[in-house]
């Protein structure tokens, strides 16, 4: 069921998808769905949660293939989402466009991606400060502000060759503030 609803979400839109549409595309009723399933809000939930975890493995894997070098990590992030958009159909992101179809910022699939980012966000921070670049939390957003905007691009079209562009540009960021003053490239004096 949930494998069936998830396609369509994707594929069709979240509003689009009707709980019939899911049953029939699962090859079961609706009153079975709903034995499972509290509601199509509840399954909304579980379809972002099982987005969710499939980032948080692709990424606790990069760090586990480049344990001890959170410069590469950060890299391996950027190589990642750049395969992941090259790897979508048109509809683009699925966290944009649930996003787009639940304003209500009260909304349980809308709070579990916005926790997934600020999550996000927090873990690229500690990379970031792992990896000596300074100002680990402007760097971590000026990294977050480019794979998003990365992620946009690619649904809109907008850019071309992202799978290229993405991690070159997340490598000037790194190159860039590892050389500035406090950055593992260039060290701040101690003061006597």
């Amino acid at each position: 069921m949930l494998a069936a609803a998830a396609e369509l979400f994707y594929a069709e839109g979240i509003h689009a998808t009707g709980v019939e549409a899911i049953a029939a595309r699962a090859n079961t009723t609706k009153m079975a769905l709903y034995r499972h399933f509290q509601s199509k809000d509840a399954l909304v939930v579980e379809w972002l949660r099982k987005v969710t975890g499939h980032y948080w493995a692709a990424f606790d894997a990069i760090e586990s293939a480049l344990v001890g070098d959170p410069q590469a990590q950060i890299r391996g992030w950027a190589t990642f989402i750049a395969d992941e958009v090259a790897a979508w159909s048109q509809r683009g992101c699925p966290f944009i466009n649930s996003i787009a179809e639940l304003p209500d910022r009260n909304h349980p699939a809308r709070q579990l991606i916005e926790e997934h980012k600020a999550r996000q966000l927090k873990r690229l921070g500690g990379l970031c400060k792992s990896a000596g670049l300074a100002s680990p939390d402007d760097t971590a957003s000026e990294i977050m502000f480019v794979l998003e905007g990365a992620q946009v691009a690619a649904q809109n079209m907008s850019v071309r060759n992202i799978g290229v562009r993405l991690p070159r540009i997340v490598n000037a960021i790194v190159a860039r503030q590892s050389a500035l003053p406090g950055g593992a490239g260039r060290r701040t004096p101690k003061k006597k």
